[in-house]
């Protein structure tokens, strides 16, 4: 599900207060960092994510690979700090 350039925009805006939730230490993207992410994901909906480490495509990389992992969309990124979105599911 791509985002347009007006959810995009909506959903930086909501996220410009949030604080990362989510961050990504020396071990790089693990099974447990995934699913803390999904967990956070279900709860929030729109996380932070702070990606610790010196190089710069190496933070965009693991920024993207655990986008693709937990199944969100990166909305944004400024320098180590990403912002993920999944819709919730709806509560039955």
């Amino acid at each position: 599900m791509a985002l347009s350039s007006k959810e995009r925009k909506d959903l930086k805006a909501r996220a410009h207060h949030l604080k990362p939730v989510i961050r990504v230490g020396q071990k790089g993207i693990t099974e447990s960092l995934v699913l803390e992410t999904e967990q956070a994901l279900d709860i929030h909906e729109l996380i932070k994510v702070h990606i610790s480490g010196e190089d710069r495509d190496q933070c965009k990389l693991s920024g993207l690979e655990l986008a693709s992992q937990s199944h969100a969309e990166v909305v944004d990124h400024i320098g180590k700090t990403y912002i993920l979105y999944r819709k919730q599911k709806k509560q039955a």
